[in-house]
C-alpha cells in the first residue's frame, strides 16, 4: 500500500478500536402439561398450544469505551437490541461517565436495569434457569427503567473499601414497556452490595441491601385496601383520593457463597423480598399505562406481598457440565391466604411456590445447551380455576449461542 492509503486504513483502525461488538441468541422447545397454559418461563402458551418453538431472545450489544492517560476509565455507553418473532425492541440505551480525581464515582443516564438485588441484574445469557423468578417478572418487568444513577465504587486497588458498591438511583416508574412518563412522581432505587471477597481460603461471599422507594399517581378515588378483621377488600372511595401517591415500596437481602474446588465450584445463591405493591384486581404487575377498564378509571388495589428464590448449583466433574437447584415462591397477598381467597379476589392474590432443576453444558466454548423442568404448584383457594393445583409443569430445552 502507498503512504496515502496506509495512513487512511490506520485512521480508520483508531477510530473503531474503542468499539465492542457482542450477542447471542436463544432458540428453545418449549411443553407444558396443559393447553393454553399461563407460563413464566417465556410468555403464556396459546389456547391450543402445549408445545412450541421460540426464538427466547436475540441481542446484539455495541460498546464504546475512553480511557484517561493513566488507562483509567472516562466514559462508557451501550446500545443493546432484542429481535424475536415478536418484533424488534431496545433494551440498554445508557451512557456512564466517570470521575479521575477519587476514582470512586460514575454517572449513568438513560435506560438501564435497576440497581435492586442480584437477581435483577444478572443477566440472560449467563442465569443458569431459563428465566428470573416469578415476582421479579411481575413487579418489575424487563428489569428496566428510564432515569439516571449515581454509584460509588472504588477502581484503585489500594482502596480499603474495594470491595463495596453503592448505587443511588430515580427512575420514570413505569418501566420499558410504558410508552411515556404518566405522572410526576419517580421512584429512587439503591442498593449497597460487597463484592466478591475471600471470607476462608475456599469460601468467597458476596451480597447486598436493596431499597425501592416509589409509587404512582392515584387518578382514581376507588383505592381498595386489605382489612385486617374481616380478610377482604376494603374500598376507600374518598374524593382526597385523587392526585395521592399510592405505594410501591420494597425492601430485599441477597447474598451469595462460592466454595471453589479443583473441577469447578459449588455455589448457594438466596434472596428474600417484601414489600407494599400498587396494582389492579386482577393483577400486581406494575402497570405500565393509566389503569383502564371499558373506557373508565380502573380501580386500584394496594397489597403487601414477599417472596424469595434459592439456588443450589454443581460442577460435575468440570466446568463444562453443571446441575442447577432452584426454589422459589410469590405470595401477592400477605393478609390472605389459601380458602379465604374467594369472592372479591383474583388469581392475583394467589401463592405460587416454583420448584425446578436442569442441566447445563458447553458443548463449545460458545455454545451452551440447558435441559430444564420446572412445577409450578398455587395453593389451594375458594376460587373456581384454583381450587386444586394447576397442570402447569413445563419443560425447557434450549441451545445458546454467544459471541
Amino acid at each position: 500500500m502507498d503512504t496515502t492509503t496506509a495512513r487512511k486504513l490506520f485512521a480508520t483502525l483508531k477510530k473503531y478500536e474503542f468499539v465492542g461488538i457482542s450477542g447471542y441468541i436463544q432458540p428453545q422447545f418449549q411443553w407444558i402439561q396443559t393447553k393454553g397454559a399461563k407460563n413464566f418461563n417465556g410468555g403464556d402458551f396459546q389456547p391450543n398450544a402445549s408445545n412450541r418453538f421460540m426464538l427466547r431472545r436475540g441481542r446484539i450489544r455495541f460498546d464504546y469505551a475512553r480511557y484517561f492517560e493513566n488507562n483509567m476509565p472516562k466514559l462508557y455507553f451501550i446500545f443493546q437490541f432484542d429481535g424475536t418473532e415478536r418484533g424488534i425492541f431496545i433494551r440498554d440505551f445508557w451512557g456512564r461517565i466517570y470521575e479521575n480525581k477519587f476514582k470512586s464515582f460514575y454517572l449513568t443516564t438513560g435506560m438501564f436495569a435497576r440497581p435492586f438485588g442480584f437477581e435483577l441484574g444478572y443477566g440472560s445469557p449467563d442465569r443458569e434457569s431459563p428465566e428470573r423468578g416469578r415476582m421479579s417478572q411481575i413487579l418489575m418487568k424487563v428489569e428496566r427503567d428510564f432515569g439516571f444513577m449515581g454509584s460509588y465504587e472504588p477502581r484503585a486497588k489500594t482502596n480499603f473499601l474495594k470491595y463495596i458498591k453503592f448505587d443511588l438511583a430515580v427512575f420514570n416508574g413505569q418501566g420499558v414497556n410504558a410508552v411515556a412518563d404518566f405522572d410526576n412522581h419517580k421512584d429512587v432505587v439503591s442498593r449497597l452490595s460487597v463484592k466478591h471477597f475471600n471470607l476462608a481460603p475456599k469460601l468467597i461471599v458476596s451480597g447486598s441491601v436493596s431499597g425501592f422507594v416509589g409509587g404512582m399517581e392515584q387518578f382514581t378515588n376507588k383505592i381498595y385496601r386489605m382489612n385486617e378483621s374481616t380478610r377482604q377488600f376494603l374500598v376507600d372511595s374518598s374524593a382526597s383520593n385523587v392526585g395521592r401517591i399510592a405505594p410501591r415500596n420494597y425492601y430485599g437481602a441477597d447474598i451469595q457463597i462460592r466454595i471453589p474446588n479443583r473441577v469447578g465450584e459449588t455455589e448457594f445463591r438466596a434472596e428474600y423480598i417484601r414489600g407494599t405493591q400498587t396494582a389492579l384486581q386482577g393483577t400486581t404487575e406494575t402497570p405500565a399505562v393509566i389503569p383502564m377498564e371499558n373506557g373508565k378509571l380502573a380501580p386500584l388495589y394496594i397489597r403487601h406481598f414477599d417472596g424469595a428464590y434459592f439456588y443450589y448449583l454443581q460442577h460435575l466433574g468440570s466446568r463444562k457440565h453443571q446441575l442447577i437447584l432452584k426454589y422459589d415462591w410469590y405470595d401477592p397477598n400477605k393478609k390472605v391466604k389459601g380458602t379465604q381467597i374467594g369472592q372479591g379476589f383474583s388469581a392475583a392474590d394467589v401463592r405460587f411456590n416454583t420448584f425446578g432443576f436442569g442441566y447445563l453444558t458447553y458443548i463449545y466454548d460458545n455454545v451452551r445447551l440447558m435441559l430444564w423442568y420446572e412445577m409450578p404448584q398455587n395453593e389451594q383457594t375458594a376460587l373456581t380455576d384454583y381450587t386444586k393445583d394447576l397442570k402447569d409443569n413445563n419443560f425447557t430445552c434450549r441451545v445458546q449461542y454467544r459471541f
